[in-house]
């Protein structure tokens, strides 16, 4: 496995070696990037001998030629972000933090952090009022809530004589972290994943439409964690879902019925199958040409449609379904007996119910609270957290 290795400049910069001698043990290939910083702390030097590889500093090194560039299509910090399976960056600083959050670029490594499509983890080490600062907490956050692994720093005395949290944490608990991540990345791989996000859409006349409220981030969330697990993901999207973050293929629908066609298309030899989007019951009887006047009172005829998720079996009985139930204010106990229904009526391996009559969860969240339903395991709920390990705690079970 490739691991990239980002060193800045806080003094916890030395430790980063022995990290690198662990990684190396594991017979990983280990890249390193420094910052102009870091290389005021420790002798880039030491960090080619500990990796066995040239140590990237600068952007524009001496004899770049844009020429060249052009002439082969090989830009260095996008071949380094292509060939890794995990990227660490250790020690964190405030700055390094601040400059992803913010999608700055301004070096070799940021520009190759914000071109890495495999996860990152973010070791931060600094003074505990740094720490403990709430704009570097807000910018932590905005990295969670984008996929980024933050390993907290630990309590002890710093370098600046304070004692409090700030600490790099243990390079052995660094690497377990990083082997966990390799491991995982691999528990997809070759596996056909298809899943739908977001909510349809259905013309009343040739203005408004029959909506829901799902953003599609759920759906998303899975999607991202699919991929990064090695699986050849195709993303059935409607037009309002939100996007994913990678260059995962997706195909678009507004209607039920243009994603049930595309799941006629595209469901053979799928593996993974997740129904997480929003499919509406029903459809206006007939769409009205032009716009309806707002003058007078309109009476309109709602038919049901094809319950999409009760044919997914059919079309490929073989596929593993996984499907969604969305509730509105049911206790547990409901809940849970509506989920074992729709786990009955569509035949799915697994359904994965939530309530979302709560702001804080299920639809438009970036949170959510689920209970899996099987046919053959208890029931697990996966209380209340962002979406994104979410979408991981249900693969994980899944498989």
């Amino acid at each position: 496995m490739n691991i990239l290795v980002g060193v800045t400049g806080g003094v916890a910069a030395y430790k980063v070696l022995d990290l690198i001698k662990l990684l190396k043990k594991e017979s990983n290939e280990v890249f390193v990037i420094m910052t102009e910083s870091a290389t005021k702390m420790i002798s880039p030097k030491l960090f080619e001998k500990a990796s066995g590889n040239k140590v990237y500093i600068n952007l524009f090194e001496n004899n770049f030629d844009y020429k060249e560039v052009l002439k082969n299509r090989k830009v260095e910090h996008i071949k380094l972000a292509d060939k890794c399976d995990v990227m660490v960056i250790a020690p964190a600083t405030a700055n390094i933090i601040g400059k992803l959050a913010n999608g700055i670029a301004d070096d070799f490594l940021t520009t190759t952090a914000l071109a890495v499509t495999t996860p990152i983890i973010i070791c931060p080490s600094m003074n505990v009022n740094m720490w403990n600062n709430p704009i570097v907490q807000e910018n932590l956050n905005k990295l969670k809530s984008v996929g980024y692994q933050i390993i907290n720093p630990t309590v002890g005395l710093l370098a600046c004589g304070y004692e409090g949290v700030g600490r790099l944490e243990k390079t052995e608990t660094i690497n377990e972290e990083i082997i966990k991540l390799l491991k995982r990345n691999n528990s997809l791989k070759g596996k056909k994943v298809m899943i739908t996000s977001g909510g349809t859409i259905e013309k009343i006349d040739e203005v408004r439409s029959i909506a829901n409220r799902s953003s599609g981030k759920m759906g998303v969330a899975l999607a991202e964690e699919c991929y990064l697990r090695g699986a050849g993901v195709l993303l059935l999207r409607s037009k309002t879902s939100v996007k994913p973050r990678y260059l995962i293929k997706e195909k678009i629908f507004e209607t039920a019925e243009e994603l049930f066609q595309l799941i006629k298309v595209n469901i053979i030899n799928t593996d993974l199958f997740f129904q997480v989007a929003a499919v509406s019951d029903f459809k206006v009887d007939k769409i009205i040409k032009g716009k309806i006047s707002s003058d007078n009172s309109v009476n309109l005829k709602l038919t049901p449609q094809i319950k999409i998720v009760n044919q997914i079996k059919k079309l490929s009985p073989k596929t593993k379904l996984i499907a969604f139930k969305a509730e509105y204010g049911l206790s547990e106990e409901k809940l849970i007996k509506e989920a074992i229904n729709k786990l009955k009526q569509s035949d799915s391996d697994f359904v994965i119910a939530n309530d979302i009559s709560r702001k804080d969860r299920g639809f438009e969240s970036d949170d959510n609270e689920v209970y899996i339903i099987s046919k053959n395991k208890p029931v697990k709920k996966i209380p209340l957290t962002s979406k994104r390990e979410v979408a991981k705690d249900i693969i994980d079970y899944i498989l």
